[in-house]
């Protein structure tokens, strides 16, 4: 069965009109593609600090150091949870942990996803991927989740002010 377009394949126009919608075709997949530029490290000093605090706060969180965690928490903190929702008691967050992740839980960050951007006079911004794994659900499969996190700076110290963590 012959199709529709067949007598035209062989014309010249049918070529220059393929080669044009081959083109526009290309040209906006590629114009959506690099709309958003890869993440560049800005200040390397400030990406080191940030991801050694990230380090320091997540073996607290995977040891259960509830001190450490506790002096790595602003006191006026906001930890938006896509599914607790939003947590602005510092105790209570903290008394959570204990109860709901200590020993049961342990985060890993994934390497090479960390960004971390400066928020002059303040501190800086920290978004990444990390996975959870569940120690009571040992075959369930961790799956990235995005977090972000803002630290402020205040006499060479490092604070969590806002956290938001969604899985």
């Amino acid at each position: 069965m012959n199709s529709f377009l067949e007598p035209f394949r062989n014309s010249l126009i049918f070529k220059i009109l393929m080669a044009i919608v081959l083109f526009l075709y290309t040209w906006v997949t590629s114009a959506q593609v690099n709309e958003i530029p890869s993440y560049k490290v800005s200040n390397i000093e400030m990406h080191k600090e940030i991801v050694k605090m990230d380090s320091i706060y997540f073996t607290a969180y995977n040891t259960c150091d509830l001190k450490t965690q506790a002096s790595l928490y602003d006191d006026d903190l906001e930890f938006f949870h896509d599914k607790g929702g939003l947590s602005t008691d510092k105790k209570e967050l903290l008394k959570s942990l204990k109860e709901n992740i200590c020993n049961k839980v342990t985060r890993t960050l994934i390497k090479g996803s960390v960004e971390v951007y400066p928020i002059n006079n303040y501190g800086a911004i920290q978004i990444g991927y990390h996975k959870f794994y569940n120690k009571q659900e040992p075959n369930a499969i961790a799956i990235p989740s995005k977090f972000i996190v803002v630290w402020k700076k205040e006499n060479e110290n490092w604070k969590m002010t806002k956290v938001i963590s969604l899985h």
